[in-house]
């Protein structure tokens, strides 16, 4: 098994055709897409395959060490990732195949219209053991 990071954007990826931002969503059409979600994870939870999932919250600060008696440096000349990551799934799965297949599955959540929104996810696996340093 192979743990695998799905990272919902909200911007970044190129734009699917017919895109309509889910404020533009009437709230009958967030619930179904909510309801796609939740179900998708306890489909995922029946096989197995389910590990964790989250939304994130809109807002967020950057935060960086400033040294011993300094207070910590926040926001900068960075993306925030409030405006790049909706939120993220980590499934546990047999195979690279078998997590392309559900991060396509999950792409087909509904939006506007009841319409699949073909959104793009970013699919990366979680690192088993940290790379071993050798000279």
């Amino acid at each position: 098994m192979a743990k695998y990071l799905l990272l919902k954007h909200y911007r970044g990826a190129p734009e699917p055709e017919g895109f309509v931002p889910m404020d533009r969503w009437t709230p009958a059409e967030v619930t179904a897409h909510i309801r796609y979600m939740r179900d998708f994870a306890a489909k995922l939870e029946g096989t197995g395959e389910f590990v964790d999932a989250q939304g994130l919250a809109p807002e967020g600060t950057w935060v960086q060490y400033g040294g011993e008696g300094k207070p910590p440096v926040t926001d900068g000349p960075f993306a925030e990732t409030k405006d790049l990551i909706a939120g993220w799934m980590i499934i546990d799965v047999d195979s690279r195949e078998r997590a392309l297949e559900l991060a396509g599955e999950l792409s087909a959540a509904p939006g506007a219209g009841g319409e699949p929104i073909r959104e793009w996810l970013e699919l990366r696996p979680v690192m088993s053991e940290p790379p071993t340093v050798t000279e």
